[in-house]
């Protein structure tokens, strides 16, 4: 895996983890890689993984099962969704609606791309 420079890579990998459970790679209640599978995977050190793993425990994620491995929570799509919402609302949207203003994009023309790709959905 590449890691961006940018962003400390254990957020990287909070964020693969996060990836993978929203695309129900690492279904709600599964076992998850160990910290020493998923460090050899991504080719990390293992306490840059143990980092991110303690992060997805803190968020309620994922839980540790002693001595038989990590587990995502039975919720867990649901609170990765939610936390994943509220960053893109907070974070994301905001610059969008600030570039549309630097750009005098309508709302009405994004309303219409929007329309345009949901009916290729269908």
């Amino acid at each position: 895996m590449q890691f961006n420079k940018d962003n400390p890579i254990y957020l990287q990998i909070k964020e693969v983890i996060y990836n993978a459970i929203l695309t129900e790679e690492f279904k709600n209640g599964e076992r998850i890689p160990s910290i020493r599978d998923m460090a050899m995977s991504l080719e990390v050190n293992p306490n840059t993984v143990t980092r991110a793993y303690g992060l997805l425990q803190d968020e309620g994620i994922i839980d540790n099962q002693r001595g038989i491995g990590y587990f995502t929570k039975e919720d867990a799509i649901d609170l990765v969704k939610n936390k994943k919402k509220e960053e893109f609302l907070q974070h994301d949207v905001p610059l969008f609606f600030q570039t549309m203003d630097k750009l005098n994009l309508s709302i009405e023309s994004v309303i219409s791309i929007y329309d345009a790709i949901n009916d290729k959905k269908e």
